[in-house]
């Protein structure tokens, strides 16, 4: 029974050996310890397991394996240990943050370098143990060989409780359950002579560590990767609003440069959102769109200002300049990587469901939607505003345009949701103040 514990025990240990090698998610230091204190368990099981079987065997193979196999057992059990502080150090350097290992942690490392130490004196002492025909006896001394791994896991005890601040609510309690079972094996093998309590106490340990650092490690990263999300949000609202205040200056400098428009663009963006929402365009559509329509006109920044604010109607040279401000307008706007949606407005506003309009005599369906609103909400406005030569057309004028011109200058979908606006404003309150 003892030997299929053992065997499993070892099985264990070397599928936590191959899958602390595979993790992907932890530090290569991680790794490596939890790979060494893996591998330093199963060893203490095979050590103990082939000094006990040859264990009084006098021939060749018993004499080289029997002393060799002991000193190892207790060996690793110090080197065990010794790992396993460096493990805690590497989890309080990158989880609590501190740079430089506390000296209770250096003394722990001391203790077992001095009890490696001893043990090697033994060897020619017969401090701990010697042998009457290759059979292991046990000197009166030996319980000073589970003095030192036992006081320094003692130590590591106090030290874990000590900084249980600086480690992960997750990890404390499997890191002092590591410490406290080894201590009772420890205390058990002592008494117990020709079972590997230890090794697989410590075996078993080693698979708890490993599957708490996976969820850990995991835990660490998702929480990174959401502060990552976290900043790339906050980033990209803050290009959201850097661009939409910029837009919303640019529309008041782009309405101060005509006296006869004041407000306009906002207007339009205004009348273009109540157009799309009823259209079934998403929020984010919305939003969008209420930006673009905001700049619709910002090639008349390219307009000379005798031409804008002209009183009375201009002549056939000058409607040919005021005609240029879309093609203006694409080229200013068309530099805004960040957002390269911006310039479909100031391009296509004046296009013509039937194909002609300008610059491009787009025709249908090859004007992009958002143009297509942006248009029935600009002339719209341009209708219901005062101009140098006209004053704010009737309510009624609007409408009949509108349904005069639903295919030919306007988009028919957008061109009857307008006209729905139009009936549903009874005190004519979309206009001009």
């Amino acid at each position: 029974m003892q030997d299929y514990i053992m065997f499993f025990s070892c099985g264990i240990g070397a599928m936590v050996m191959i899958l602390s090698t595979i993790t992907d998610s932890m530090s290569k230091r991680k790794k490596i310890l939890l790979f060494l204190l893996a591998f330093s368990a199963n060893m203490v099981l095979i050590c103990n397991k082939l000094a006990r079987f040859y264990d009084g065997n006098t021939s060749a193979i018993g004499l080289t394996v029997v002393k060799p196999c002991k000193f190892m057992a207790y060996f690793l059990f110090l080197a065990i240990i010794a790992i396993f502080n460096r493990y805690v150090v590497e989890l309080l350097a990158k989880d609590g943050k501190l740079e430089n290992a506390p000296k209770i942690f250096r003394a722990i490392e001391t203790e077992t370098i001095i009890g490696v130490v001893v043990l090697i004196m033994s060897q020619f002492n017969g401090f701990y143990y010697h042998y009457e025909n290759n059979t292991y006896i046990r000197s009166n001394f030996n319980f000073v060989a589970y003095v030192f791994p036992l006081s320094a896991l003692l130590i590591e005890l106090i030290a874990l409780i000590k900084y249980r601040r600086n480690l992960s609510k997750r990890m404390l309690l499997p890191l002092i359950i590591f410490v406290v079972l080894p201590m009772w094996a420890g205390i058990m093998q002592f008494f117990i002579h020709g079972v590997s309590i230890t090794g697989m106490t410590i075996v078993v340990m080693t698979v708890v560590l490993y599957c708490f650092s996976v969820f850990d490690t995991n835990e660490i990263v998702e929480q990174a990767r959401q502060r990552e999300l976290d900043i790339l949000k906050e980033k990209q609202e803050m290009s959201e609003m850097m661009i939409s205040q910029t837009t919303s200056a640019l529309a008041e400098a782009i309405d101060a440069k005509d006296k006869y428009t004041q407000g306009h663009s906002r207007r339009v963006a205004e009348y273009s959102v109540m157009i799309a929402k009823i259209a079934g365009k998403s929020r984010e559509e919305c939003d969008e769109l209420y930006l673009i329509a905001l700049l619709h006109d910002v090639g008349k920044i390219g307009i000379p200002d005798n031409i804008i604010n002209k009183e009375g109607r201009l002549t056939d040279e000058e409607y040919a300049v005021i005609k240029t401000h879309p093609s203006i307008g694409r080229d200013i706007l068309s530099k805004i990587n960040i957002s390269p949606q911006l310039a479909i407005g100031a391009s296509f506003h004046h296009e013509r469901y039937d194909g002609k309009g300008y610059p491009f005599g787009l025709k249908g369906e090859e004007i992009p939607e958002l143009a297509r609103i942006i248009a029935c909400a600009d002339a719209y406005d341009a209708m219901a505003s005062k101009r140098s030569y006209r004053d704010v057309l009737p309510k009624e004028v609007i409408r009949a345009e509108f349904e005069k011109n639903l295919g030919k200058q306007f988009d028919p979908r957008f061109g009857k949701i307008m006209i729905g606006l139009i009936d549903s404003d009874r005190d004519y309150e979309m206009r001009e103040k």
